[in-house]
């Protein structure tokens, strides 16, 4: 099939902007497209669902491991005739300064997929090669196949950059897109998300597609992308003959952070998925046995939330009566007394884990994480571990008497979250694929019925 990545010199060269714009121009052409992301990130991959019409799916080498990341790209390619995959940050950078781990370069190489490098070369005209080629040179594995130049001053700038690289790379300069073609794509916070889901970006999608089109020989970028059919080698997602658990998930424009795959395995493992909207005030599925309520952007839709008595109630009594919990982030703040937005206003929330939370200006949290469970915790105990990310512009204010696990990330390791009986709640979005058995153990909890 056709596959391919499109990997940046660095954060801010316009992978976003190129990748959603090629996936509209082929999809122009009659294309069928899936996209996917390198690393943990919740927008850009709503950006390319929007897009597609497909779900995109995040890939990363150092939370998974390398068969469930190309059992990935291979179960979701299937029915569609070009995959594209977007990098994080420079081609290079992943978990360490000094590996590749977790890195564009190294999803390139698992998944054998050729690469284009996207370099802004506004104010250059040799010395992009010179990026070029130690793009090339920094490892021999890699399968740089082409170039696209981004933010020219002119077709004749393009011309130049293009001889430069053609001749010292000896690889295809296959477009480029000039300065100001495009308009700028929108700031990525999380209330963008709604927006997206709602369309009213898709003659932002199209506009990029047009400039795209002008410029980039997509007859070319298609002749250099051919990639092999990807194995399924990972048998987590297989079906399993387990007794049927009903979960119920909280799903709307508040909550809907979720890897597709942890939704995926919790129905391989016998989950049948409930949805419902604390945002329309909708309760609880009497059925649940379980409850899983997601990351998202509370802080956004904090009046109505506080608002909904109907939904709170019902999540009360489904925790009080002991239906296992897992609150991630967005999941976590909800479940505090109250919500402080940054304009100071604060709005009540669930109140079951004591104290608030505190919108910030800036990140306050953003990484990687190595997580151990605690003694008392039916998702994930003290002798098991699993891996997954922080993102988030709030603090939690308040005292945290039960911890309800160990995170270790790059600066800091420390206990974290709060357990309270049936309730795991904390900051970190977990990676089921990362450790299965968390969904074993949240299942046959759920069975068991915690009190």
């Amino acid at each position: 099939m056709k596959r391919f990545v499109i990997a940046g010199t660095g954060s801010g060269v316009g992978k976003t902007t190129l990748t959603v714009g090629l996936m509209k121009a082929l999809m122009n052409k009659g294309f069928k497209v899936q996209g996917f992301k390198c690393g943990p990130d919740y927008i850009d991959p709503s950006y390319h669902t929007a897009v597609t019409k497909r779900t995109s799916r995040n890939i990363d080498s150092w939370m998974l491991s390398h068969d469930v990341v190309e059992t990935i790209v291979s179960r979701a390619s299937e029915q569609a005739d070009v995959a594209i995959i977007e990098g994080v940050m420079g081609f290079y950078d992943g978990k360490s300064p000094l590996t590749d781990v977790g890195s564009t370069a190294e999803i390139s190489r698992i998944t054998s997929s050729p690469v284009l490098l996207v370099v802004n070369a506004a104010s250059m005209a040799r010395s992009a090669a010179a990026i070029v080629r130690g793009f090339q040179t920094l490892s021999q594995d890699v399968n740089i196949v082409g170039v696209i130049a981004n933010q020219l001053g002119s077709k004749s700038h393009y011309e130049i950059v293009k001889a430069a690289i053609e001749q010292e790379c000896q690889i295809p300069v296959i477009g480029y897109l000039q300065k100001g073609a495009v308009p700028p794509i929108p700031s990525r916070h999380l209330g963008l998300v709604p927006a997206i889901e709602r369309g009213e970006l898709d003659s932002y999608f199209e506009e990029v597609a047009q400039a795209i089109e002008a410029t980039v020989d997509l007859e070319l970028l298609l002749s250099l992308t051919e990639a092999p059919i990807l194995n399924q080698t990972a048998a987590i997602f297989e079906k399993q003959q387990n007794e049927k658990v009903h979960i119920a998930v909280a799903k709307d424009e508040a909550f809907n952070f979720y890897y597709p795959e942890n939704l995926e395995l919790l129905e391989a493992h016998g989950a049948e998925l409930h949805y419902f909207s604390p945002l329309r005030n909708e309760r609880v599925p009497e059925i649940a046995q379980g409850l899983y309520i997601g990351g998202g952007f509370p802080e956004e839709f904090a009046k109505q939330l506080s608002e909904n008595e109907f939904t709170k109630e019902s999540i009360r009594e489904t925790i009080s009566a002991g239906v296992p919990t897992l609150a991630e982030c967005g999941g976590f703040m909800y479940c505090t007394d109250a919500i402080q937005r940054r304009d100071g206003e604060q709005f009540n929330m669930l109140g079951i884990i004591p104290g608030k939370v505190v919108m910030q200006d800036k990140l306050a949290a953003l990484g990687y994480r190595e997580i151990t469970g605690m003694d008392g915790n039916f998702l994930i105990d003290s002798h098991q571990q699993a891996k997954g990310h922080e993102f988030h512009y709030s603090t939690y204010q308040g005292d945290v008497v039960s911890p309800a696990y160990f995170s270790k990330g790059r600066f800091r390791a420390q206990q974290e979250g709060f357990l309270h009986k049936n309730l795991v709640a904390g900051y970190t979005h977990f990676h089921f694929a990362s450790n299965p058995q968390l969904v074993e153990n949240w299942l046959t909890a759920c069975m068991e019925g915690i009190k």
